[in-house]
């Protein structure tokens, strides 16, 4: 069984006696995260959850526990047992693997360790309780519903830049740029003034990729630090200017930033570092999903024409549809814990300091909890899905991601009722295990010939992105 070892350790090395009953690999007669998994990750979750509630896997930090059905991951999300507090054994795992001085490579990558150890969503309560009441207020109703008009204006121009005469790249056109500019607009990131960085998805580019990776490498982990760093340092000016603003007697604003800062003087957020951790992790976290669910959204809606035409007979209909493609194809495909305290689970002892992998995209599917798992339906209401996690790191964000998408669906509904995918319609996926993902989506209204070429759009200068070429990874 894994070796003990405790805290941020990893659990035993791959060879380490696991019995083949429990073994992820041995149960699949394969590598779990193979390019098949990466294309479509379904036929293995059905795999694992059949196989046994609990399995041990070597590919996720060099071993990890997986459980797979939703009553597991349930369990894992809510239970204070499992603690969100990880990202040593994340961070420092890539600086162990990829040098034998660890004292060296372990000082290499504290300055990314420090302030991601910070955020939100990587803290135990009482801190993560005393820091989320400071981040919900920030997501109360009435101050999305007065964000509602922005964000439809906001998608309006960007469809009106589309040249729809020819297939177009939906993911560059609006899945891509679109959530960084909504949560810019919630956090108060004033272009016009230079707030809102230019580089922001090229940087979340390199935190997706890092975060994304079962077993980061030390180059991800520090193309990561230089992502986050460079975040840092620009809400450090940014929140230098709003201090001294508010010092000079200017009202505060009503927005993130001059919330967080009065919490800062409230001592409700303590330090500079958890408090650029804040602004840094929801700008990041506050996007990275919402793109993906807007082009895998589409891409499952113009799969299935049927619902599509149903929607458009039916607008009544799209609150449910998106919680269903949610559920249907998650944009997070699983989440960790480390496991606080001794504790048996399904007669197996998990030891403290062993990582747990909630299979969360797996759990979207188990027939236990759903009736006809693996097809798609919009009319379904068989109850919520694990999307958006549960228990007290239930995603923040979660009603403005649902207040995005049901406004791009309406508006390409009314817009283009008879969009289509491109044939031949092959999905390029990101090739991202956590993060489920299209490269691009090219659609084309369906009276278009089907050799078309896809056009790029001529699109307004995007906010919080770089050229294509510039965001490339090399």
């Amino acid at each position: 069984m894994p070796d003990r070892r405790r805290a941020s350790a990893v659990p035993a090395p791959p060879g380490a006696s696991i019995p083949r009953s429990l073994d992820a690999r041995a149960v699949l007669g394969r590598v779990m995260l193979d390019s098949e998994f990466l294309r479509d990750p379904y036929p293995t979750y059905r795999a694992l959850r059949e196989a046994a509630p609990l399995l041990w896997s070597d590919e996720f930090f060099g071993g990890a526990w997986l459980v797979s059905r939703h009553a597991d991951v349930e369990l894992v999300l809510r239970d204070a047992r499992f603690s969100a507090q990880r990202t040593g054994g994340w961070v420092m795992h890539a600086a162990d693997e990829a040098d034998t001085n660890c004292r060296n490579a372990r000082s290499e990558l504290s300055g990314f360790q420090r302030l991601f150890a910070r955020a939100m969503i990587f803290l135990d309560a009482p801190d993560h309780s005393r820091v989320r009441q400071v981040m919900s207020a920030a997501f109360r109703p009435a101050d999305l519903q007065r964000l509602a008009p922005r964000i439809e204006r906001t998608v309006a121009e960007r469809l009106a830049a589309v040249e729809s005469d020819s297939p177009f790249d939906f993911v560059s056109a609006l899945a891509r740029p679109l959530p960084a500019q909504v949560i810019g607009m919630l956090m108060g990131l004033d272009e016009a003034e230079g707030d809102a960085p230019a580089d922001v998805v090229a940087w979340s580019d390199e935190l997706a990729q890092f975060v994304g990776a079962p077993a980061p490498s030390r180059l991800q982990a520090l193309s990561a630090q230089t992502a986050l760093l460079a975040m840092a340092r620009h809400f450090d000016g940014l929140l230098t200017r709003r201090r001294a603003a508010l010092v000079g007697g200017a009202q505060p604003r009503d927005d993130v930033i001059d919330r967080l800062l009065q919490a800062e003087r409230d001592g409700q957020i303590r330090g500079s570092a958890e408090l650029l951790a804040q602004c840094v992790m929801l700008l990041f976290a506050g996007h990275e999903t919402t793109r993906h669910l807007l082009a895998n959204g589409l891409r499952t809606l113009l799969s299935h024409p049927d619902q599509w035409r149903q929607l458009q007979r039916d607008r009544d209909l799209l609150p449910g549809a998106v919680r269903e493609l949610l559920r249907f194809d998650s944009p997070v495909q699983y989440t960790g814990r480390r496991v606080a305290t001794d504790l048996m689970l399904h007669g197996q002892t998990l030891r403290r300091g062993d990582l747990v992998v909630a299979l969360i995209g797996a759990a979207n599917r188990d027939p236990a909890r759903h009736e006809r798992p693996d097809e798609m339906d919009i009319t379904r209401r068989s109850g919520s899905s694990l999307a958006f996690g549960q228990g007290p790191h239930v995603c923040i964000g979660a009603a403005l991601t649902l207040m995005e998408a049901q406004a791009v669906f309406t508006q390409l509904l009314e817009r283009w009722p008879d969009l289509a995918l491109t044939p031949p319609a092959v999905p390029q996926w990101t090739g991202n295990a956590l993060y489920r993902g299209l490269i691009e989506l090219s659609v084309q209204c369906s009276g278009l010939p089907a050799n078309a070429q896809t056009a790029t759009p001529t699109l307004p200068p995007p906010p919080f992105a770089r050229s294509p070429d510039a965001a490339c990874k090399p």
